[in-house]
């Protein structure tokens, strides 16, 4: 049954998510199409890091705890945890959007961005030979750089009270993770700063998963609704027949 623990840790993180989708008030399901693409897209590359760090030793895999089934040296359930995080993430994103009507955040969102960016810059700057350290936070300055001064998008503040809220599953997903442990991280290559026993870094490395997959699906929705205006405007626009006149 030992083996089964990581399956199990995905079907469970995933379940209640998935079964409220098609309640009539969130209607999660009907954003599904904008939600997959986001997850393949993202999780391609979180998969070709997960794959490096895998060969680099920066983590390992129990191997009491997996099934065996391996895709590219990775355990099929680590394939599957970048699918059931990134939709359980996404929904509680949704849900907040949904049960918060006020955006709550929102007049405080680029201040977090900017504390964030602070703090993560200088912690880069003296632990450069960290490997998960280096690549972890300098994704998530990359990511919250394009939001902050380029994007500029209206959903920080709700993206942030998601990652907040998110917190929960995530430590109870990861604790059992890294407490069993599931997954093996080599100190040497993080700040060796441990929260219970999940690595600070996890918490950027989940900013930088969940923001990913928001950024896209944000983006195919409003591409959607950008699509739908424009039909909708030209339809409704007066077709006018030429007529011939005689010369």
């Amino acid at each position: 049954m030992d083996a089964y623990t990581y399956l199990l840790i995905n079907i469970f993180t995933i379940l209640f998510p998935l079964l409220r989708s098609f309640e009539t008030r969130i209607r999660f399901a009907s954003r599904w199409k904008y939600l997959f693409p986001s997850l393949l897209i993202t999780g391609a590359v979180f998969i070709f890091w997960d794959v490096l760090f895998t060969k680099w030793n920066v983590w390992q895999f129990n191997p009491n705890y997996i099934t065996g089934i391996t895709l590219v040296n990775l355990p099929i359930e680590e394939w599957l945890f970048f699918l059931t995080v990134p939709f359980s993430c996404v929904f509680i994103y949704e849900s907040v959007r949904y049960f918060i009507k006020k955006d709550l955040l929102a007049p405080y969102h680029r201040l977090i961005s900017f504390v964030f960016l602070v703090v993560l810059s200088v912690v880069l700057v003296f632990n450069i030979g960290k490997i998960y350290t280096v690549v972890s936070f300098s994704l998530a300055i990359i990511l919250l750089v394009l939001h902050l001064f380029v994007l500029k998008p209206n959903y920080m503040g709700r993206f942030y009270l998601a990652y907040f809220i998110s917190f929960i599953p995530f430590f109870l997903v990861n604790g059992i993770l890294t407490s069993w442990p599931v997954v093996m991280y080599n100190n040497m290559e993080n700040l060796g700063i441990r929260l219970y026993t999940i690595p600070v870094e996890d918490t950027i490395y989940n900013l930088s998963l969940l923001l990913m997959n928001i950024a896209i699906y944000e983006y195919l929705m409003q591409r959607s609704a950008g699509t739908a205006t424009s039909a909708g405007r030209i339809a409704s626009e007066p077709k006018f027949e030429l007529e011939n006149a005689g010369s």
